[in-house]
Parts: C-alpha cells; structure tokens; sequence
C-alpha cells in the first residue's frame, strides 16, 4: 500500500514538474544564443569564413569529445539515485545526496553545452548573428 501511495505520490509530482516547465513558455535562450544546427545547415548563407568554419568545427569536435563521458556519469548518478530510492524504507540522507549528484552531473552536461553555444556565437559578427536567429525561426514555423 505505502509502495503505491509512494509511486503515485512521486508521479504525481513528476507530472506536476512537467507541467509547470511547459508553462514557462518559448526557450529563453532563443534569439540570444544561435543554433549550431542551422549556423552549420547555413554557412553560405552566413557567409562563414574560413576561420570561423574551422573555430566553430573545432569548439564542436572539443564538446563532442567530452559530451560521452560527460553523459556516462550522469547515468551512474542517475543509477545511484534510484537505487538509494529503491528500500521500502528510504535513508533521506543518502537519496538527497545521490540527487546532488545528479544535478551536479546534469550542470556539468549543461554547462558544456552553453559554452558550444557561447563559443559559436563569439565566433559570428553581429550580421550573422541576426541572419542565423532569422533562420532559425524560420525553421521552427
């Protein structure tokens, strides 16, 4: 009985989580950070030099490299959670603990993704800039 009311208690919040990050509308970063998928799908119409070509190719390759290893220890984080989560009888202690782990490694996931986006950025003028969020929208529509 404690199990179901567990479960359903936790899907219930689950729910209610992800209903509130639907309410929170449009991604914020759009229009301020650009799209490495439609800077690279675009790179005659942005006119990319060859410099940025290669510095943006570059930065994507770095995150690449990182990003498996990066997502590894998530899903252990992730593991080590549900099984602090799993006794009948949770220790609140070690399962908040797993779960500072979790968001640590889900920090380090999303920081190596806003600094792709950042790096690719710095490596667009203003114009291309624009040009790339124009297209960008363009495409979600």
């Amino acid at each position: 009985m404690m199990r179901k009311l567990l479960a359903a208690g936790v899907g219930v919040a689950l729910w209610c989580s992800a209903a509130a990050a639907a309410e929170t509308g449009p991604d914020p970063l759009r229009g301020v950070l650009p799209n490495i998928d439609v800077v690279m799908s675009h790179q005659d119409v942005l006119s990319l030099t060859d410099a940025q070509r290669t510095a943006i190719v570059t930065h994507a390759l770095a995150a690449q490299s990182r990003f498996p290893a990066a997502q590894h220890k998530l899903e252990a984080a992730v593991g080590k959670l549900v099984d602090a989560l799993r006794p009948g009888r949770v220790d609140q202690s070690r399962a908040l603990a797993q779960l500072d782990g979790v968001l640590a490694r889900e920090r380090d996931v999303k920081r190596l993704q806003m600094t792709l986006m950042i790096e690719v950025k710095n490596q667009l003028t203003p114009e291309q800039q624009a040009k790339a969020f124009q297209l960008a929208a363009a495409g979600s529509k």
